[in-house]
């Protein structure tokens, strides 16, 4: 059972940056795309961004020009630069690494909170 692990959250100011990571416990045989989904507290689940198996990134306008998603493919791991943050950032992120187009079909972190707040 493939397992995905989050970390970076935390508490930051309005206008701080955070790093998110996710990293699979294990290689994962035709991966198509990896990613960041967030959740916050009554709102629906949102897509942020995801990177392609040849690089290629989507983000959502929301997020576009602060956020940057990366990846270290000899670590299995993921990475969300998030800059510029905003009170509307406040969520629970959620990594999902999978085999589908925009994190279709995929295997879910258990997810990392992330408050900005003064």
């Amino acid at each position: 059972q493939v397992q995905l692990v989050e970390s970076g959250g935390g508490l930051v100011e309005p206008g701080g940056s955070l790093r998110l990571s996710c990293t699979a416990s294990q290689s994962i045989v035709g991966i198509n795309t990896m990613g960041w989904y967030r959740q916050a507290p009554g709102k629906e689940r949102e897509l942020v961004a995801y990177i392609s198996s040849g690089g290629s990134t989507n983000y959502a306008d929301s997020v576009k020009g602060r956020f940057t998603i990366s990846r270290d493919k000899d670590k299995n791991t993921i990475y969300l630069q998030m800059s510029s943050l905003k009170p509307d950032d406040t969520a629970v992120y959620y990594c999902v690494f999978a085999l589908g187009p925009r994190l279709v079909g995929g295997h879910w972190g258990q997810g990392t909170q992330v408050t900005v707040s003064s």
